[in-house]
C-alpha cells in the first residue's frame, strides 16, 4: 500500500516487462496461433520492440493491452513470413495440457473440444482473435483493450461482437461436421 509520498513507477523498462508478463505475451501468441517452436523467439521480439519504444508508460493502459498492441503486429509480422509454409494445428500439444488423471474417453473428448477452439480462433482475423482473447479469455475491460491498441472503444466492441459470432459459426459448423461423420459410417456399412 502507497502512503502519499509514494508513487507508481513513472515507467516499466524492459526487463521489469519481461518479468512480470512474459507468461502472459507467450501465452497470448500462442492463442493468436503462433507456432509453438516460434514462440519464444516471437516473446523475445515482442520485448526487443517493447525495449525499444522506451518500455511502458502508465499512460498507456494497461502493460498487458500495451503488450498485446506489440504481439498482435509481431505475430502479424510472422504469419506473412510464413505463409510459404503451409500452417498444421498442433494438437498433440493440447493434449499434453490435460489433466493426467482424466479417463481417455474424457481425455479425447476435451482434446476434440480444445481443437475445435483453437480452429475456431484460427478462423478469426488477427485483429478480431486479439480483442477476443483479451476480453473473453484475459478478463479485460473494451476500455482498456482500447487503450492499449490504441483504437476507438466502439472499434473494441465492434470487433467483439463480429469475433463473437465468427467464433461461434465456426466452431458449430465444426461440431456438426463432426457428428456427421458417425452417421456417414453407419450409413456406409448399412449398404456393405
Amino acid at each position: 500500500m502507497m502512503d502519499g509520498s509514494e508513487q507508481a513507477p513513472a515507467h516499466l523498462g524492459a526487463r521489469e516487462l519481461f518479468l512480470a508478463h512474459a507468461p502472459f505475451v507467450a501465452r497470448f501468441l500462442a492463442r493468436l496461433g503462433a507456432q509453438p517452436a516460434d514462440i519464444d523467439d516471437l516473446v523475445q521480439e515482442v520485448f526487443l520492440v517493447a525495449h525499444r519504444l522506451g518500455g511502458f508508460i502508465p499512460d498507456r493502459g494497461r502493460a498487458t493491452t500495451w503488450l498485446a498492441h506489440i504481439a498482435v503486429r509481431i505475430a502479424s509480422n510472422a504469419r506473412r513470413t510464413r505463409r510459404r509454409r503451409p500452417e498444421h494445428q498442433d494438437d498433440e500439444a493440447l493434449t499434453q495440457q490435460l489433466s493426467p488423471g482424466a479417463d481417455p474417453q474424457q481425455r479425447a473428448e476435451v482434446t476434440e473440444s480444445l481443437a475445435r477452439v483453437n480452429r475456431a480462433l484460427a478462423a478469426l482475423d488477427i485483429d478480431q482473435r486479439a480483442v477476443f482473447v483479451l476480453f473473453e479469455v484475459e478478463g479485460e475491460t473494451c476500455e482498456a483493450i482500447a487503450l492499449g491498441l490504441g483504437v476507438p472503444v466502439g472499434t473494441v466492441y465492434s470487433r467483439l461482437y463480429r469475433a463473437r459470432k465468427d467464433f461461434q459459426q465456426a466452431y458449430d459448423r465444426m461440431t456438426k461436421e463432426r457428428s456427421r461423420v458417425p452417421r456417414l459410417r453407419q450409413e456406409e456399412g448399412a449398404y456393405r
